[in-house]
């Protein structure tokens, strides 16, 4: 019964989402931190880093990282398989007649509407970790260090996080 469940929620979660996996955050923090505890606050924190910082899309990698704490193997397949359906099936559907509507005002209405609501969606998710990842002043420093390294210096992300890591050894030892 677990594995259905898991199915089905990130199912729901990959069907409801818009924007990607920044976007599914507050979503996946209500559904696995708040409603089935099948993790707590800070483990979902330390998820959403290791999703962000492993290979491959970031809601796949919270499906399979969550599926797999809750029902090992099995778990991650299901989990995994929920939250890529709805997209590829959305997709499908979308690819098969959006051309012949892409330039329909109502679809470009649309899609203007939802742009800053998938904005809003991602401010959200950065406030609910920044509220458990901001401990401290020296949290603050390595915070400001990657964005100042990422959108001024344009460092690669790769190296920001792992001169974080660095950072994190000499400061939080």
């Amino acid at each position: 019964m677990i594995l259905a469940r898991l199915f089905f929620e990130f199912f729901k979660i990959g069907l409801f989402t818009f924007g990607g996996g920044y976007a599914m955050i507050p979503l996946i923090e209500k559904e696995i931190v708040n409603k089935y505890h099948w993790l707590t606050t800070e483990q979902f924190v330390d998820l959403v880093a290791i999703a962000e910082m492993t290979p491959g899309p970031i809601a796949v990698n919270s499906a399979t990282f969550v599926g797999y704490k809750v029902a090992t193997f099995w778990g991650a397949v299901f989990s995994t398989l929920g939250v890529v359906l709805p997209s590829f099936l959305i997709i499908w559907a979308i690819a098969s007649v959006f051309f012949s509507f892409q330039d329909n005002n109502m679809v470009k209405a649309a899609f203007s509407g939802l742009r800053p609501a998938v904005l809003g969606l991602i401010v959200v998710a950065v406030l609910s970790v920044a509220k458990i990842a901001i401990t401290d002043y020296k949290s603050v420093i390595v915070l400001i260090l990657v964005v100042a390294g990422v959108w001024v210096l344009k460092i690669h992300p790769i190296l920001a996080l792992t001169i974080s890591a660095i950072l994190g050894l000499i400061f939080f030892k």
